[in-house]
């Protein structure tokens, strides 16, 4: 896990080479901040939507999220700054975040990136016509799959929606992992 020194991030990178799933949040609440861990808000579905994928073990409590690189998992954010909710952020800092993600992402060489938010995916990174799912272009060299963003206000996705989303995951990094011609 990158620390303090990981630029003064609010809530701070879960990283390690060769993850698996990195798992780009779009940017820490109010509370994630104030807990320095990532997705720590009541009702959020992130946690026990990695669990009923079998991504993990057990359902990990954001307190936990430094264990993510035992199950080939990272966590960062798009955008550093928290806020209440993600339409506070503007255009200009979901650029930024994004071509700061593709830095992040092509150092460290996941197998595959999840972006959790199609619309910062689409303004972030300029792609208007993204859908859920996999995308055609990679970012940082590495395939790239937009999720739904997990936060409990974005209701209409629910929990197992999101589950079985995160099971797709798993299973294209498993191709990846065991080198699948078609997995990248």
């Amino acid at each position: 896990m990158d620390g303090p020194q990981a630029g003064g991030k609010p809530v701070p990178d879960v990283l390690a080479p060769g993850l698996d799933v990195l798992f780009c949040g779009i940017n820490p609440s109010l509370m994630s901040a104030e807990r320095r861990h990532h997705f720590a808000r009541p009702g959020n579905r992130f946690w026990p939507a990695l669990h009923r994928a079998g991504l993990t073990p057990r359902q990990l409590r954001p307190e936990e999220d430094a264990e993510l690189p035992r199950w080939g998992l990272g966590v960062t954010n798009l955008v550093d700054r928290p806020t209440r909710t993600a339409a506070e952020l503007g255009r200009d800092e979901l650029r930024a975040g994004a071509a700061a993600l593709e830095e992040l992402v092509a150092r460290y060489r996941p197998r595959l990136l999840a972006v959790l938010g199609i619309s910062a995916y689409r303004l972030g990174f300029e792609r208007r016509g993204g859908v859920l799912g996999e995308q055609p272009e990679r970012i940082g060299g590495v395939r790239t799959w937009v999720a739904p963003n997990p936060s409990g206000l974005n209701a209409h996705v629910q929990l197992p929606d999101l589950a079985r989303l995160y099971g797709e995951l798993r299973t294209a990094a498993g191709r990846a992992r065991d080198g699948d011609p078609d997995a990248g």
